[in-house]
């Protein structure tokens, strides 16, 4: 049982790596505990100090689950694959790590510049 926990450590920090890069972020960030926060919340919110809402107490909940539904569009995704993230996390996080999903920006961000 020991052995299960570590592996699944192992595979979700590889899949983390794999996210990160696939997002144009440096992959070893999420070797790194604060800044792996911090360049997840950069990821899907836009900017990577929203992390620092996961120390108020109870609102940390709620943002840690809005988190996950904003990585799954992130990534194109639907809402009931984010539903997916939420509850079976390292099997949802290999399919973005390890499948066809791109990354295609922060959701609700418009950057273009029209005239």
């Amino acid at each position: 049982m020991r052995y299960l926990v570590i592996y699944y450590g192992i595979f979700c920090l590889i899949a983390l790596w794999a996210i990160f890069e696939k997002a144009y972020e440096p992959g070893w960030g999420a070797l790194i505990p604060i800044y792996n926060s911090y360049q997840y919340f950069k990821i899907t919110w836009g900017n990577g100090w929203y992390f620092l809402l996961l120390l108020i107490p109870f609102v940390n909940v709620i943002i840690a689950i809005i988190t996950t539904f904003k990585l799954a569009r992130s990534f194109g995704k639907s809402f009931w694959f984010g539903l997916g993230l939420l509850f079976l996390s390292a099997i949802f996080m290999g399919i973005l790590a390890f499948g066809k999903p791109r990354y295609i920006s922060v959701p609700g961000r418009d950057d273009s510049f029209d005239l």
